[in-house]
């Protein structure tokens, strides 16, 4: 057992200990504990084949729709209602039916790739031999041999490599997205093993902490045991653990890695956790106006519940002569008789609730997000990728972004450094090409001081990197160690400034690597010349080296990205000291990262100043024309970078997030030393709002904000500074928020999302510090960039470029919120026109409960009837041309704030439903009271009565969606009249044959007795217009009164269309006319 202890708390971590080849320990060193551990077994799918029904129908009934489509349902079944069960039970089954099986295919696709990957072939190192088994077979402490382009079948520690350095480059493109090349070390005392034997002679264990998701983290040791000599402890970390999914490159194998963690116990499968779920603005707005709706048929049900009992208070009402109860009915109690009827009238009027609207929209969403996928215009040719979409459940919340936090670098600028110039002692050097081809200054001893600390520059950039070798062979394939190949090599980095210099420096032996991490935001290297004097170069950013320095100075180089370096001599003295503090804290099980942390500070420390690099990192293309078109679209950008105010500045003026009038406004460190806190955000809160005409943009620091995020003590008397500092920040165009760490990336987005607007957040980055920002943001999109890909994984969407988010969010975004708004207010209104005339035909049939729909129209009406108009319109709806809203970005203000689904709208939605359902009964009912209809002077019955009010409600919301389509495709016409037309040859069928199943036909010849008569022709058209008619004039009135831009540019389009036909006259032939809502480019 290992204690830890942490933030005043004792926590027991347990470790492992793994036994390297199944050995025993020899007698006398420890006792022998086998534990158990589970197989190699990658299980990432959710069901199996006898768990499939019962799971998937309990996670189905866990939303409340379907349950209460559920409880009706059985309530139908239970008690007798006026209308069947197959009425809730069809649609409901239907709907269980699609989920069960998309979600049941997609489980059987992830259990043929978990059988893929359980079944892939390795090498096992058994009594040494190699013996090749199935990968689900590994068990830990088995010893595993890899080739070169082989995947590591899990978490591995090296024991020895081909390379005689024990070393073996890795590329870990699976799990993180970086495809270059990583070095990882072979333990110091197996790194000699070549053969099979040697390996499997081996007497070792393995002590390591338990698996934790973390990839760039692992504390464990090795102990080797010796014949009758004390076992001996070498520390393992992350540079000794090769990762499951990673690739083995530039090694021709690996001999004796060792299994420490394996199947869903590897870090590739505990990374593989579900991100939260983010619901959008859509879906509150949905589950509010199904609350409401939810009332409005309680209220039903209980307006006509006490309505029948009021109505049955006369006796000769209460028990007519034609309808006399039975005993039961007579003695069951009046309380259980009243709760039965609301009960039957909640099912009579359950269909307001529409149980189809949650499968439409998962439709709308799923297939909606192949656009984005399609999409030639955000393919990027480089990358040779395109957009991707990671959830679809966010698609409409594109639409409705009010804020945008991006990264910097990668993000707005290339990534991709140009070296700019070089300060040394004080001194700017522009580079030539000598600089990089001459290096006599490495070669050669000068005594002067400046000629030393130029040469110490260059040896610290020469040495102070992480270049590797690639080695490529170059004739026929022919593998190295045979004659007739040449061999090629050639560096790579991850820094593209270190390989210029390295090939300059081959005299010094490397000792120690203190790696860079990103709260340091620095390395050093220590090591030895060939005179025997040790050296410890330091580089990193400017905050991170200057605290540090004793002498030197180094000019300010504005705008760049500067790098400063800067080295100490150490004693023998002081270097045995230093190897004492790296060992201690590399053997440490517990707490290695802070105790490692303790040591480097120990020893960077006392550094001489030598000079700094400046590099230059280029804007993206596009990059500015696209904050542009946000901040025109109404949006607020704010760029969150680790880089220095100077710099970051330079690239918000390149990036037009600045502009020339912009009034910048200074919070930073600098400025609060010199002024207090309190005072500075007080002075910038009365700039900003006596001035608030004036276009401001805010420039914040790490520190500042620190300070600002801090709880104020008690007794501080100073307020809540986060309002002050949200109040100047609502007042500023663009803020700029540099030397940011990630996790204070998360806390700003976190902030604005919590103000008192509630404004949508978008975050875009590149890299793995973007991360948490991106998931704390509404919508999270990633960058395909050159810092892996760990941002586009964990993101919602990922984009090759930064330029592809004016597209995205301007076109698909815009495009995905009117469409789903249009459904979601459509599904209402179109259920009210449905169930509304059943409500008012209870006040004249004495609050029987009687059904005004046949039991088929009452099932397929969501189903069948008009679900396929309004589905194909939520995905190919155009109100406006892609280059318009390219054009004019503006026109995502008029959809900003959920504007197309607050309560004005929906309300207006609900009541024109009901004006149209009180048109359908009230104009039946009157046009046809005391009437004969057929020619041989019968009159119509109560069938007949609901099957015209039922007709002229489908063609009337059908109609009504027809009304709101802009864009006219060839499949538009097929459905919408398709669906109609199908309406009718059920109806004809369903009505004009005895089906033998049924036990009785009140639906036989309905339907066309009814359109034998002339007067109800004339009454089904008339009805659809006057139910029609108020919403044209409602909207011919709006758009000559108030139009929206939106409106103005349909009407602009339609104009410019106009002027390019009358062109067109002069030279060619007139084609048909046709508006430019007809024939868009493809989305």
């Amino acid at each position: 057992m290992i204690r830890r202890y942490c933030v005043g708390e004792e926590n027991w971590v347990d470790s492992r200990t793994v036994y390297i080849g199944h050995k025993e320990p020899p007698p006398g060193a420890e006792a022998y504990i086998p534990q158990r551990y589970p197989d190699n077994r990658i299980v990432s799918s959710k069901y199996t084949f006898w768990n499939f029904i019962p799971k998937n129908l309990f996670e189905q009934f866990r939303r409340i729709a379907n349950f209460y489509f559920l409880v009706i349902f059985l309530v139908q079944l239970i008690i007798d209602t006026p209308t069947s069960p197959v009425t809730s039970g069809l649609p409901l089954f239907f709907v269980i039916t699609v989920t069960a099986i998309k979600q049941g295919y997609e489980d059987w696709l992830r259990h043929k790739a978990d059988c893929s990957i359980n079944e892939c072939p390795v090498d096992v190192v058994q009594q040494g031999k190699v013996v090749r088994t199935q990968s689900h077979k590994l068990r830990v402490g088995d010893i595993v041999m890899v080739r070169e382009d082989e995947t590591f079948p899990c978490d591995l520690i090296l024991l020895s490599s081909s390379r005689h350095d024990g070393t073996c480059y890795v590329t870990t493109a699976s799990l993180d997205g970086e495809s270059s090349h990583k070095t990882y070390y072979a333990v110091p005392d197996t790194m000699a093993f070549r053969t099979e034997q040697e390996v499997d002679s081996l007497h070792a264990t393995i002590e390591c902490e338990q698996p934790q998701p973390d990839l760039y983290k692992f504390v464990g040791r090795i102990n080797i045991y010796r014949d009758k000599e004390e076992p001996v402890a070498r520390p393992l970390g992350a540079e000794n653990l090769l990762l499951r999914g990673a690739t083995l490159k530039n090694t021709q194998h690996i001999y004796g890695t060792v299994a420490v963690y394996t199947g869903m116990e590897t870090k590739m499968a505990l990374n593989y956790q579900s991100k939260s779920q983010k619901r959008s603005a859509v879906e509150k707005s949905m589950n509010a106006f199904l609350v409401v709706y939810l009332c409005i048929l309680i209220s039903k049900a209980v307006i006509n519940t006490v309505l029948k009992y009021a109505w049955q208070w006369s006796p000769d009402r209460d028990e007519p002569w034609y309808n006399h109860r039975t005993e039961n009915e007579r003695q069951r109690h009046m309380v259980i008789r009243a709760f039965t009827d609301f009960l039957a009238f909640m099912v009579l009027f359950n269909y307001i609730i529409p149980v189809s609207m949650y499968v439409t929209v998962e439709m709308q969403k799923f297939l909606g997000s192949y656009f984005i996928t399609w999409d030639e215009d955000m393919f990027d040719e480089e990358l040779g990728e395109g957009a991707q979409v990671n959830t679809s459940d966010l698609n409409e919340e594109l639409g409705q972004v009010e804020y945008v936090f991006t990264d910097k670098t990668g993000t707005l600028t290339e990534n991709n450094m140009e070296f700019i110039e070089c300060c040394v002692d004080g001194n700017v050097y522009i580079p030539n090409k000598y600089v990089f081809c001459s290096f006599s200054l490495l070669e050669n001893t000068v005594n002067t001081a400046h000629s030393e600390h130029e040469d110490l520059f260059f040896r610290a950039l020469c040495l102070c990197h992480t270049v590797q070798v690639k080695e490529e062979e170059t004739v026929d394939g022919i593998k190295r160690g045979i004659h007739q190949g040449r061999p090629t090599s050639f560096y790579i980095s991850s820094s593209p400034d270190e390989v210029a210099l390295v090939e300059g420096m081959k005299r010094f032996e490397l000792l120690h690597v203190l790696n860079f991490d990103s709260v340091r935001r620095r390395m050093s290297v220590i090591v030895k010349s060939s005179s025997g004097e040790y050296l410890l170069f330091c580089k990193g950013a400017d905050s991170s080296i200057f605290p540090r320095v004793v002498s030197g100075k180094v000019e300010q180089v504005k705008g760049l990205r500067t790098l400063c370096v800067a080295y100490r001599r150490l004693s023998e003295t002081e270097y045995e000291e230093a190897c004492h503090h790296l060992s201690q804290a590399k053997l440490a099980l517990q707490d290695r990262e802070q105790r490692l942390a303790q040591a480097y500070d120990i020893i960077e420390r006392d550094f001489v100043l030598l000079g700094a690099t400046a590099v230059e990192d280029r804007l993206q293309e596009k990059a500015a024309d696209t904050i542009e078109s946000l901040h025109k679209a109404g949006m607020k950008v704010w760029v969150l970078t680790g880089d220095k105010m100077e710099t970051a500045a330079a690239t918000c003026y390149a990036s037009k997030l600045f502009r020339r009038s912009t009034q910048i406004l200074e919070l930073t460190k600098k400025r609060t030393e010199e002024q207090s806190l309190h005072d500075v955000l007080f002075e910038l809160n009365r700039t900003v709002l006596r001035q608030h005409c004036l276009d401001f943009g805010l420039i914040i620091d790490g520190a500042t904000l620190s300070a600002v995020l801090k709880p104020n003590q008690e007794g501080a008397g100073h307020g809540n500074y986060r309002e002050i500092f949200l109040e100047i920040c609502r007042n500023c165009s663009a803020v700029l928020c540099c030397r940011m760490a990630p996790l204070q990336k998360a806390q700003i987005v976190k902030l604005i999302k919590a103000s008192k607007e509630h404004p949508i957040t978008l975050a875009i980055g590149d890299g793995a510090n973007d991360v948490s920002m991106i998931l704390e943001a509404h919508v999270g999109i990633g960058i395909m960039g050159k810092e892996g890909r760990q941002a586009a994984r964990n993101s919602d969407y990922a984009i090759p470029k930064f330029k592809h988010l004016k597209k995205m969010l301007l076109v698909h975004g815009h495009y995905y919120y009117i469409r789903i708004a249009e459904l979601v207010q459509y599904f209402f209104y179109k259920n009210v026109c449905f169930i509304f005339p059943q409500f008012l035909y209870q006040f004249f049939c004495g609050f029987s409960q009687q059904p005004l729909y046949d039991t088929a129209y009452l099932t397929l009406y969501n189903i069948s009837f008009t679900s396929l108009p309004i589905l194909l319109y939520s995905l190919v709806e155009q109100h406006v041309t892609i280059e318009t809203l390219k054009r004019e970005p503006s026109l995502y203000r008029d959809i900003a704030k959920n504007s197309l689904l607050r309560w004005p709208v929906f309300l207006y939605w609900t009541c024109l439903g009901v004006f149209d359902a009180v048109i359908f009964f009230f104009g039946a009912y009157f046009l046809f009271d005391n009437t004969t209809f057929t020619s041989n002077g019968q009159m119509f019955g109560n069938w007949t009565f609901g099957t015209l009010v039922f007709t002229v409600l489908v063609f009337t919301v059908t109609l009504k969606l027809a009304l709101d389509t802009h864009h006219w495709t060839w499949i538009n016409h097929f459905v919408i009249w398709g669906s109609l037309l199908f309406y009718v040859i059920f109806s004809l069928l369903w009505g004009g044959i005895i089906w033998p199943f049924l036990n009785y036909q009140r639906m036989y010849y309905v339907f066309m007795q009814m359109l034998s008569s002339g007067p109800a022709w004339l009454s089904i058209i008339l009805l659809i217009t006057v139910s029609l008619l108020p919403d044209v004039i409602k909207k011919v009135l709006c758009r000559a009164i108030c139009p929206t831009a939106t409106e103005r540019a349909q009407v602009g389009c339609w104009h410019q269309h106009d002027n390019e036909t009358e062109a067109l006259n002069f030279i060619a032939p007139i084609r048909p006319p046709s508006s430019c809502f007809l024939s868009p480019p493809a989305e």
